[in-house]
C-alpha cells in the first residue's frame, strides 16, 4: 500500500495539537507537529473561547506541513463537546464561543424545566443531565438576550466551527450534536420540541454529516499560504471522546473504556441507546459514535482536579512534574475517605487546594497534610469513583466486561492505572495515549480496530488486591 499522510486536529479543554499521521499500510505514525494552548478568556465576567487564536495557531501547525512539501490526503477536526458559535448571515462569527466553564447556566436547568420536565427532556435526549449541556446553553442565552444569537444564520458546534473557518462549509457532525441534548438518538435528528423550548429555529443548524463524510476542501486563501493545496476536509468523529472510543483496540465488544484526561469519561459501547429510568436516575448518557453506536457513558471530573492543583502550587513556587507527584503519592498509604470528584465546588474553584480541603472539612474526610496527600486523595478518590461507575456498567451492560481500555492522556499515568485496576478489580489495558487523533485519523483513513491494535503498544495491570 501506498503511504498516505493525514492531518488531525485535535482540541482538547487545556491544549490543542496539529499532528501529521502516515499510514503506509501496516503501521500507523504519529508526528505532534505544533502544540499550543486552548485559551479561556474573561471579557466583563463572561467566559469565552479564543478560538482566533485557535485558528491561528492551527494555520500555524499546517503551515509547518506544508513547508516540508508533504502531501496530505485529508485534515479532520475534533474537539470537546456542548459549546458552540454562532455564525452571521455574512459568514462572520458575531462572537466568541461562550465556554461551558461560564457559570452563567447555573440554575438554567432548573428553569428549563418548568417548560420541559427533566424526565422528558432525558427521554427525548437520553444524555445525562448537566448544566454545561448545550440546550441550557441556549436557554440561557436566548433568556439574556444574546445578540449573537439573536443574528445567528447559522449555530455551529466547536469542531464544525473549526472546519468551517477552513473550508468555508458548513455541517453538523453526528456525535459532536449528540452531546448537546437537542438530539433524539433514535431517530438522530435534532428534536423539534426541545429547540421550541429554547426559542430556537431548527433551520439555524447545518444538515446532520456522519463521521467519514467530506466537508469541502482548504478554502484557496489558506490552500496557498500553507502549501498544502486544495487539501480535502473530512468530518470525524468531532466530539474528541467518540474519537478516542474509536480507537480502542479492543478484541471484541466486552469492554469498558475511559478516556482520561481533563474529564474522564467512561463507559460501553452499544448498538442502540439505553434510556430508562434507572439510566435516568443515575444521570447516564448516551452519545454518537462512529458506524451509527451508542456510547452510553457517565461524565466524570478527571485530571481537572490535579490540573488546577498544580497550577495553584505553580504560583506558590512549587513546580511539580508528573513523575515526581507520582512518587510523592506512592509513599502515602491509600485514603479511607474520599472526596466526589463530580461535586459543583469542584467545577471552577480560584484555589483547588482550598477547595478540596473545605470539602474534606465539611464530609469528615481527614484533611490532606501535603501536597502529596493531597495528590493521593484526588488519585484514590477518582480510583473509587471509577469503580462505582464499572459497577452500574456490568449491571445494565448486555454483555460481561471483561477488562477496561484506559485511554488518553490519563493512559500514561501508571500509579492511577494500577490504583484503578485495584479499586475495580479488573484487568486495565493502558493505550493509546494518543486516542483522539488516532480516532480521527482512522476515521479519514477508514482504518478498523484490528489494524490499530497491530500498530500501536499498551501495557495491562492486573488488580494486586
Amino acid at each position: 500500500m501506498k503511504t498516505r499522510n493525514y492531518i488531525a486536529i485535535d482540541l482538547g479543554a487545556t491544549s490543542g495539537r496539529v499532528i501529521l499521521a502516515t499510514c503506509d499500510g501496516k503501521k500507523l505514525g504519529m508526528e505532534e507537529i505544533h502544540r499550543f494552548p486552548t485559551p479561556l478568556i474573561n471579557v466583563a465576567g463572561r467566559y469565552h473561547w479564543n478560538i482566533y487564536s485557535l485558528y491561528e495557531d492551527i494555520v500555524k501547525g499546517l503551515t509547518i506541513v506544508g513547508r516540508r512539501g508533504v502531501k496530505v490526503e485529508s485534515i479532520g477536526v475534533d474537539t470537546w463537546g456542548v459549546d458552540f458559535v454562532c455564525v452571521a448571515q455574512d459568514g462572520t462569527l458575531c462572537s466568541l464561543p461562550r465556554s461551558y466553564r461560564d457559570p452563567y447556566t447555573t440554575g438554567i436547568p432548573e428553569a428549563f424545566f418548568e417548560k420541559m420536565p427533566r424526565e422528558q427532556l432525558y427521554g427525548k435526549t437520553g444524555i445525562q443531565i448537566m448544566n454545561i449541556n448545550s440546550v441550557f446553553q441556549l436557554y440561557a442565552q436566548r433568556r439574556e438576550k444574546s445578540s449573537a444569537l439573536a443574528h445567528a444564520k447559522k449555530i455551529l458546534f466547536m469542531p464544525d466551527a473549526i472546519s468551517y473557518m477552513l473550508s468555508g462549509k458548513a455541517v453538523c457532525e453526528y456525535t459532536i450534536l449528540s452531546t448537546s441534548a437537542l438530539m433524539d438518538p433514535v431517530k438522530k435528528e435534532i428534536d423539534s420540541d426541545i429547540l421550541d423550548v429554547c426559542g430556537v429555529r431548527k433551520s439555524l443548524f447545518p444538515s446532520i454529516v456522519r463521521p467519514g463524510k467530506k466537508i469541502g476542501r482548504l478554502n484557496g486563501t489558506l490552500a496557498q499560504s500553507t502549501g498544502l493545496g486544495p487539501v480535502s476536509i473530512v468530518a470525524v468523529a468531532g466530539h474528541d471522546t467518540a474519537s478516542a472510543v474509536a480507537a480502542v483496540p479492543a478484541a471484541d465488544e466486552k469492554f469498558a473504556y475511559l478516556s482520561s484526561g481533563t474529564w474522564s469519561l467512561m463507559g460501553i459501547e452499544t448498538g442502540e441507546p439505553i434510556i430508562n429510568g434507572e439510566m435516568f436516575r443515575e444521570n447516564f448518557t448516551n452519545e454518537g459514535g462512529v458506524g451509527g453506536t451508542a456510547r452510553v457513558l457517565k461524565n466524570i471530573t478527571g485530571m481537572w482536579l490535579l490540573e488546577q492543583c498544580l497550577n495553584k502550587w505553580r504560583t506558590e513556587g512549587r513546580d511539580y512534574g508528573y513523575a515526581e507527584i507520582n512518587e510523592m503519592a506512592v509513599a502515602c498509604p491509600r485514603c479511607t475517605g474520599f472526596i466526589n470528584p463530580d461535586d459543583p465546588s469542584f467545577a471552577a474553584p480560584q484555589d483547588m487546594p482550598a477547595a478540596i480541603r473545605k470539602y474534606c472539612r465539611t464530609h469528615s474526610i481527614d484533611v490532606p497534610a501535603d501536597d502529596a496527600h493531597m495528590v493521593r486523595l484526588i488519585y484514590d478518590s477518582l480510583a473509587a469513583k471509577y469503580a462505582e461507575v464499572l459497577g452500574f456498567l456490568r449491571r445494565i451492560a448486555p454483555f460481561s466486561i471483561d477488562v477496561l481500555h484506559i485511554i488518553g492522556g490519563g493512559s500514561r499515568n501508571a500509579l492511577l492505572n494500577q490504583l484503578t485496576a485495584d479499586a475495580c478489580g479488573i484487568t486495565v489495558v493502558a493505550g493509546p495515549a494518543e486516542g483522539t487523533a488516532l480516532g480521527n485519523v482512522m476515521v479519514q483513513a477508514g482504518l478498523t480496530r484490528d489494524f490499530l491494535a497491530e500498530s500501536i503498544e499498551t501495557k495491562t495491570y492486573r488488580p494486586k488486591n
